[in-house]
């Protein structure tokens, strides 16, 4: 019998996919580059636009802040225009809103920019796997293994395309994702067939009504704590580290190696063996601990601790979205909507608070908030567990991703 391990598919059905999956594949990769690509370049944006470090932070904010709201429009869109449509719509945007971004004379018009390719960015990943999953051929385990590779590939390499065109400017990064992205649109043009539409349209206050439901609230909840300490790390800690950006890159490459690792190989796993609200509860806590230390540690602490939160967060992803995608009766596309809604909520706020409590207090206390709302997330799950530990027994692991993370379904 075969197996529904996608670890089991063969390097022959991995690879013979036909161009629409590659196209969407590749895009799929700059489309997770861009989420870390600003990071070497936060001192020199700042610098170059005479802005401070709040400031500057808040091309996250607009960013993950549009991505947040945007989550009640995608399924609206996609289930009415169909996915290749709604991909290229997503490209559209962020070729544009990418390339004004390099063009940009102030910071407020960066941060107005970057929300325009946070909308593109929210309308391109949320329909990607499902076309990379409708056009693969191989079954889907081949076709979740490649998308999640993209996801990989994505989020380590994003922060080393910044610091490699960064270091001659800061606008570099923003014209070449634009240029990617534009070649991603003619591939999706010319090798992806239109896919069809949903049998029932989604409304916009259906992720809205699915967030009634108390386990998928309560995994919303939980996530959007874990998230401040996420962001807090990913917008927050390039400042504190002071680097250049090669150095920068490098070290945010390793995070996102360890992200990439723990998310798709090591989560899976550790779940099987100790159960999913065992592992989260832990690393929520392990998470909290180490960002404790790399405020309060000297500066060659200050990078092993960065690199080794991509561990916590891999694993962090993986069973939040499992646990947001199977404990409720919501449709996956309609739950996954409302659970991203509210977690994104804290990818902006903590870019542009993290810099302000700083300004308030000193450089340690933002990593001590951070550290608080990791211990947060986890009591959410250890009082609500209730709701959380039905499903999280009965689900088994058969990898998917959602949304720039693992997914487990039933």
């Amino acid at each position: 019998m075969a197996s529904d391990d996608p670890f089991d598919a063969g390097a022959g059905s991995l690879l013979r996919q036909p161009k629409a999956v590659w196209a969407t594949a590749g895009a799929s990769v700059v489309a997770f580059m861009g989420i870390g690509l600003v990071d070497p370049i936060l001192p020199s944006i700042a610098k170059g636009l005479n802005a401070t470090a709040s400031q500057v932070s808040l091309l996250f904010t607009s960013y993950f802040l549009i991505t947040a709201v945007a989550m009640l429009v995608t399924g609206f869109v996609s289930s009415r225009i169909g996915g290749k449509k709604t991909l290229l719509l997503g490209l559209a945007f962020v070729v544009v809103f990418a390339g004004l971004a390099g063009t940009s004379g102030s910071v407020g018009q960066l941060v107005g920019f970057r929300a325009g390719w946070g909308l593109g960015n929210a309308l391109f990943v949320s329909t990607a796997l499902a076309v990379i999953v409708g056009a693969a051929a191989g079954g889907s385990a081949a076709a979740i293994l490649l998308y999640e590779s993209a996801l990989g590939l994505g989020m380590a390499c994003g922060p080393l395309l910044g610091a490699l065109l960064g270091d001659a400017s800061w606008r570099y990064p923003f014209f070449g994702t634009a240029f990617l992205m534009a070649v991603g649109f003619l591939c999706i043009t010319v090798f992806l067939k239109e896919q069809p539409k949903p049998a029932h349209r989604t409304s916009l206050l259906d992720p809205i009504k699915a967030l009634g439901h108390g386990g998928l609230a309560s995994a919303a909840v939980s996530a959007f704590f874990y998230n401040y300490t996420f962001f807090t790390v990913l917008a927050f800690t390039p400042f504190v580290l002071n680097m250049t950006p090669y150095k920068s890159g490098a070290v945010f490459f390793a995070w996102g190696v360890l992200l990439a690792v723990f998310s798709v190989i090591v989560a899976p796993r550790m779940q099987e063996r100790f159960g999913s609200l065992k592992v989260l509860g832990g690393s929520l806590v392990l998470l909290a601990a180490d960002v404790v230390v790399l405020g309060y540690g000297d500066h060659t602490t200050a990078i092993v601790c960065t690199i080794l939160s991509g561990a916590f967060i891999g694993v962090n992803n993986t069973v939040y979205t499992e646990l947001a995608l199977g404990v409720s009766d919501a449709p996956r596309p309609v739950a996954s909507a409302g659970y991203n809604f509210v977690r994104w909520f804290a990818a902006a706020a903590a870019p542009y608070l993290a810099p302000k409590i700083e300004e308030w207090s000193d450089i340690h206390v933002p990593f001590v908030v951070a550290g608080a709302t990791a211990v947060v997330g986890a009591l959410v799950v250890l009082v609500r567990r209730g709701a959380l530990a039905h499903e999280a027994e009965e689900l088994q692991p058969r990898h998917a991703t959602e949304d720039g993370v693992a997914v487990f379904v039933k």
